[in-house]
């Protein structure tokens, strides 16, 4: 990632003392991509470096040639790895499909892998970065059916550029790039502020050169960015025990992960015509007496209906019928299917 903008180092490297005191835990990363040679991954594991996000791509074509060899080398030294997206001011669904698709290939969509990061630094999206953000998650959401996700940016768009209360829900945590040397207090703060990348210069043993190092912030540890890990806090019971109602910044992703249950059911058992439109004061069901959701599939990227239809015992016609699809040929990523 680029070098924020943002005051120079004044203080040494701190990331290998202890924890300060408040804080339950300081988990210790960085974030590579190919331009950063890595030679020894188990060395760099005992320098207590316990993940790492390692680019994926970039706009809408560029995929880094480094991504797979980091991603092996990291799982095999027991070190978490995630995927990030560099993004540019260019078509945000296939940005978002491009990374997904390199998610899936990689197995970084698994449980035990740091959650996917969308880096946001690049100066031509700074006159549309929430609305861009809001539709990178939405379109990813959908895509991959998980809902966490980290959003990275320096101090200066933090503070100038980005405004997270419009798009920050439960699992969207914010990961902020200032180089003051010190690890996990980047003197900025917000509700979702989980990961400081303190540095760009930090040294760590198997990687010969400068790299970024990172620190969680306060009480978020790794399991708290883990795909299948802990997510704080515990989720809230449902008013009633059959109802929720929307508030600000809620997406029904959000609201299924809280509630045990799966976004295409809220929306089927609601009656939603597009998942990615709810809104304040909004009252939904989270349970119904309508047939499981198990009997629905959502379309993903590379999917046709022939292949639909055969791993669901049935063919493609009969879907075909049941779904009023006039084309055959046409379905589309996060098209809802009814299964008989």
């Amino acid at each position: 990632m680029h070098a924020p903008t943002g005051p120079a180092p004044s203080r040494r490297d701190r990331s290998s003392a202890c924890p300060r005191k408040d804080k339950t835990l300081t988990d210790y990363g960085i974030d590579v991509s190919h331009w950063n040679r890595v030679n020894d991954w188990n060395a760099v594991r005992g320098n207590n470096i316990t993940y790492a996000s390692i680019k994926l791509t970039e706009s809408t074509i560029m995929v880094d040639p480094a991504a797979g060899g980091h991603i092996a080398g990291a799982r095999a030294a027991g070190i978490r790895p995630g995927g990030y997206h560099f993004a540019r001011n260019l078509d945000v669904d296939a940005q978002a499909d491009r990374f997904t698709d390199n998610l899936k290939r990689h197995g970084l969509l698994d449980a035990g892998s740091l959650a996917p990061m969308l880096d946001m630094e690049a100066a031509e999206l700074r006159g549309n970065a929430d609305a861009f953000v809001r539709a990178f998650i939405r379109r990813y959401r959908i895509a991959t059916g998980q809902s966490k996700i980290l959003v990275y940016a320096n101090l200066d768009w933090y503070r100038n550029v980005l405004h997270p209360d419009q798009w920050a829900d439960d699992n969207v945590y914010l990961w902020i790039a200032r180089y003051n040397g010190d690890p996990g207090n980047p003197g900025w703060t917000h509700p979702r502020l989980a990961l400081h990348q303190h540095t760009s210069t930090g040294r760590v043993p198997g990687i010969p050169g400068n790299v970024d190092r990172n620190a969680t912030i306060g009480t978020y540890t790794l399991d708290t960015l883990t795909l299948g890990g802990t997510n704080a806090p515990p989720p809230p019971p449902a008013p009633g025990g059959d109802t929720y109602t929307v508030v600000a910044g809620d997406t029904l992703s959000g609201i299924a992960q809280r509630f045990g249950t799966t976004w295409q059911e809220l929306q089927r058992i609601n009656g939603i015509p597009d998942a990615n439109r709810i809104f304040p004061g909004q009252v939904l069901k989270i349970r119904g007496d309508a047939p499981p959701a198990a009997r629905t599939y959502t379309v993903v990227r590379g999917d046709t209906l022939s292949g639909i239809a055969a791993r669901h015992g049935t063919t493609w016609r009969i879907l075909q019928q049941i779904n009023n699809i006039p084309n055959a040929n046409k379905i589309f990523p996060g098209q809802v299917l009814h299964l008989p």
